[in-house]
């Protein structure tokens, strides 16, 4: 809810105000004051948007996941990059049902910022892969789909690899 920076200006002033109780002596409220200020570094990495939308998404609730990113005004200033980059695969996956031109745009943004783990990225570029199958681009199709199968390397997207390869042979 917070803007990036002002969650790190107000860990700031409470982890000052967990230090003034220390020094008073009061260590059990300075310990809980600064669980408090880790709550917020820990928003500053993870946004609570972001978060509750992944949560609305693996409900299969896309209008509340679409309602809640909205509330996100400007993501390239109210995100770190990043989140910048989850936020456009969030948004790439709930535009995949109807749009998929502007669904291609999110998922290369998303790929472009940055994902932090492999399998996320391996699900992008698997996204981008059926996008590139329906619109007949076989050849990037098929080093999209080799990308994603490097990415997951605990072979969680097997399947979903092995039907977009089985689409592949129709075409």
């Amino acid at each position: 809810m917070f803007h990036k920076n002002i969650k790190l200006v107000i860990a700031a002033l409470i982890t000052a105000w967990s230090v003034y109780e220390f020094s008073l002596g009061h260590i059990m409220n300075g310990i809980s004051i600064l669980l408090l200020a880790g709550l917020f570094v820990f928003f500053y990495f993870k946004n609570e948007i972001l978060l509750l939308v992944f949560l609305k998404l693996r409900k299969q609730d896309f209008p509340g996941a679409s309602r809640l990113l909205d509330k996100i005004k400007n993501p390239s200033t109210a995100l770190t990059q990043k989140q910048e980059g989850y936020y456009n695969l969030m948004r790439g996956i709930m535009t995949s049902q109807t749009n998929l031109t502007q669904s291609e745009k999110f998922f290369k943004k998303a790929i472009k910022l940055g994902l932090s783990m492999d399998h996320d990225l391996a699900m992008a570029k698997l996204q981008l892969a059926g996008i590139a199958l329906t619109k007949r681009r076989k050849r990037e199709a098929t080093s999209l789909i080799t990308e994603a199968k490097k990415l997951d390397k605990h072979n969680m997207l097997a399947d979903q690899i092995k039907q977009l390869k089985m689409q592949m042979k129709k075409i």
